[in-house]
């Protein structure tokens, strides 16, 4: 399936429907204890999420991959979202039975609820983590995994995802030979990973999409798994929503992936000087030049894009 955009007021329901899913979201994990039939509404947003990737998943990592990489503010739902897109991605690429495929993408969702506050707050820090920050990241995972008990969780194979999110395993056996927890919470580690690279802090700029892929392909040729790869094969090296150089020296916004790992459908947005391009141009960078030069951080490019005009040029999936 694949969305068509025709107008603004389309493309503004559509955003209001992701924006809507990372509230709701945000709510119950800044909040969980207030929240009633938690497992429920878990379930709620997951169903969410899947509904609007089966619209078009490109247009979702558009929104998704924009969100990330522009605000840290309330960094630490997005990057849920993120993590829960991407496993939810990965676990098709695998063919994970459902219940193993609902406890990883779960995980993601809440594998930081014992320090959404504090992840917040680390992501808008200027300064590294103080020695009692320090403590509450050191413990989170295994606090997060008995909050999830407390709120009613039972579901062994989700909490044991998110006890171990931050273990380092030294499996590094594939995927598809029957997944166990350890398995599991190393794909979502190596998304954990991927995800935070790619996004800002007032500390630093987010790395761009092109070296985040790139350092997860040198760590599979290192350990021979096959989680990193399978992330780089599905996103690509240039993701929907982040941007790229072109050789031509125009500047373009990355909207579809193409069969082609570096090769995906772009909208050139920017002239070679600098300048809005107007109107934005589509181009598939698979059909011939301009190629992809380089990827660039979102902070390159401090325009103000229409998105709505962007996104009404993209063919649907």
């Amino acid at each position: 399936m694949g969305v068509v955009l025709h107008s603004e007021d389309e493309y503004e329901d559509l955003l209001a429907l992701w924006s809507d899913l990372e509230a709701g979201l945000g709510v119950v994990l800044t909040h969980p204890s207030q929240v009633q039939e938690f497992v429920q509404r878990i379930a709620q947003y997951d169903q969410w999420m899947r509904d609007l990737l089966q619209r078009d998943a490109d247009v979702g990592l558009y929104l998704l991959f924009q969100l990330a990489t522009h605000s840290p503010v309330g960094y630490s739902t997005s990057h849920a979202l993120v993590c829960a897109v991407l496993c939810h991605l990965v676990s098709q690429e695998f063919a994970l039975p459902s219940e193993q495929r609902d406890g990883l993408v779960y995980a993601a969702m809440t594998m930081n609820i014992a320090m959404t506050t504090l992840q917040d707050q680390l992501a808008t820090q200027g300064s590294r983590p103080t020695p009692e920050q320090q403590q509450s990241i050191s413990v989170h995972a295994s606090q997060g995994a008995m909050l999830l008990a407390r709120l009613g969780i039972d579901d062994n194979l989700w909490l044991r995802i998110v006890e171990l999110h931050h273990n380092e395993s030294p499996s590094s056996a594939p995927v598809r030979s029957a997944p166990t927890e350890e398995t599991l919470a190393r794909i979502l580690r190596v998304i954990d990973r991927y995800a935070a690279m790619i996004s800002p802090r007032r500390s630093r700029e987010g790395r761009s999409a092109e070296e985040s892929a790139k350092y997860l392909l040198e760590q599979t040729r290192q350990s021979g798994s096959d989680v990193e790869q399978a992330l780089v094969r599905i996103v690509g090296l240039y993701p929907p929503g982040t941007f790229v150089r072109l050789d031509n020296g125009s500047t373009a916004i990355v909207t579809r992936r193409s069969a082609s790992l570096n090769q995906p459908d772009v909208v050139i947005v920017l002239q070679e000087g600098g300048g809005l391009l107007k109107p934005p141009l589509m181009h598939p960078t698979s059909k011939g030049s301009p190629k992809i030069q380089a990827a660039l951080p979102s902070s390159a490019v401090q325009e103000r894009l229409s998105h709505h005009r962007i996104l009404q040029l993209v063919a649907p999936g």
